[in-house]
């Protein structure tokens, strides 16, 4: 481990992998085809467009193609899933993205599980969640991938190493422990019925704190010299939840009186930073390799389907 406090790097590697990113799709280029995401978004959900929107702009800055379709809200499950049926079929489109959450009335899996899984840049169709079980995975969820990038990058030793993930999402928190044990890690798995979380927590030499419950995770939780990586991220307007989360913490108070919304993690982080070795800072931490992983698997996606 190393000083206390540090911070992991994570928008330093985002960046890295942009690039890297980039480098690929100019050569990819030079070959004569472009890689193509195409987002499904269903509805008007404002924090939904904005990420949409977000990694739209990314493909573009990286020199790929990107389309959004966008659909009322009121649209029937058909609907939604004749649109997927056609970029299934549709030779230029490398990457499908379902901008998830769906409004109510649409059936999640039933959408999801008819994206091509060649074309699944998310890495939740049934078949790449099989194949990342085994061993052999293809295209990989891209929070946990990230992640990975993230810890292999920044020197974190995983092999013999306690991990323990907080939260069990098909998203993030089953293919995190999945990835982790992949590279030797002991892995536990805790969610909200777990008992004594704290007792468990604080076995780990790497924390991935990813349960969606802001400032879960605080110093009590933490193994001194941890590394300590936080997924969650909360916009909070309420000024009674603040206070209550951070009445001891006047930074995230001040910021709160000032803006009328703080952003946080699912870790406390201003209590746990002087208890963990390495840690993620929120923003700037976790969220942009989500995004970074997304355009690297876009392009995996486009190379597969092309043989390359």
């Amino acid at each position: 481990m190393t000083d206390t406090g540090s911070r992991l790097d994570g928008a330093g590697i985002a960046r890295q992998i942009r690039d890297e990113v980039a480098e690929a799709v100019a050569r990819i280029g030079a070959a004569g085809w472009t890689p193509r995401l195409d987002a499904v978004l269903v509805g008007d959900d404002p924090a939904s467009k904005l990420y949409v929107a977000s990694k739209a702009r990314t493909c573009q800055e990286l020199g790929m193609a990107a389309n959004t379709h966008h659909l009322p809200a009121d649209s029937d499950q058909g609907t939604v899933e004749e649109l997927v049926r056609r970029l299934n079929d549709d030779p230029d489109v490398d990457g499908i993205l379902v901008q998830l959450p769906l409004p109510a009335g649409l059936d999640t899996h039933r959408v999801l599980d008819l994206i091509d899984p060649l074309k699944d840049v998310d890495g939740i169709h049934p078949a790449n969640v099989g194949l990342l079980q085994q061993g052999r995975p293809r295209l990989v969820p891209c929070t946990p991938a990230g992640i990975m990038q993230m810890l292999r990058r920044e020197g974190v030793q995983l092999e013999g190493r306690r991990a323990v993930v907080v939260g069990r999402s098909d998203i993030v928190g089953k293919p995190m422990a999945v990835l982790l044990l992949h590279a030797h890690a002991t892995v536990t798995i805790c969610h909200s019925r777990t008992r004594e979380l704290p007792r468990i927590t604080r076995e780990a030499d790497v924390l991935i704190a990813a349960a969606g419950r802001c400032a879960l995770i605080g110093p009590e939780h933490v193994r001194e010299g941890a590394v300590v990586v936080d997924v969650g991220q909360h916009r909070l307007t309420d000024g009674d939840v603040v206070r209550r989360l951070f009445a001891d913490n006047p930074k995230k108070l001040g910021v709160f009186e000032r803006k009328g919304a703080v952003l946080a993690g699912d870790v406390d982080f201003d209590r746990v930073a002087p208890v963990a070795g390495r840690i993620t800072p929120v923003p700037g931490g976790v969220g942009p390799l989500t995004i970074a992983m997304l355009m690297a698997n876009t392009v995996s996606a486009a190379r597969l389907r092309r043989g390359v």
